[in-house]
């Protein structure tokens, strides 16, 4: 059984930093992918940032390149992903998810991803 748990999130001023932690108890292979994705209330969940267990090849979406990193931890099995910069926009729950059979690249569609985290809430003020 896959378990995704999130932490980091809290409440920071705009131009601050957070870092999310993504615990993973999931086997590692050369074809998993691990995501960030965001949603903010009314909104679509949405891509962030996404890493290749196999490689560390790394994926952003534009909102966020140059002020987030996604990075990985594998004798932890964990992701981070460390956000400066944020700005009130960036408020959201974040989840963390696993894309378990990705022969190339990472997707952004919520769809590709097999498994989540429950979340974890980010408020930035202005």
């Amino acid at each position: 059984q896959v378990h995704l748990v999130e932490s980091g999130g809290g409440l920071v001023q705009a131009g601050g930093s957070l870092r999310l932690s993504c615990a993973a108890s999931l086997r590692t292979f050369s074809g998993l992918v691990m995501g960030w994705f965001r949603q903010a209330p009314g909104k679509e969940r949405e891509f962030v940032a996404a890493i290749r267990w196999s490689g560390g090849s790394t994926f952003y979406a534009d909102s966020v390149k140059g002020r987030f990193a996604i990075s990985k931890d594998n004798t932890e099995n964990t992701v981070y992903l460390q956000m400066n910069s944020l700005k009130p926009e960036d408020t959201a729950v974040y989840y963390c998810a696993a894309d378990a059979s990705r022969a190339a690249g990472a997707s952004t569609n919520v769809l590709a991803y097999e498994y989540w985290g429950q979340g974890t809430q980010v408020t930035v003020s202005s």
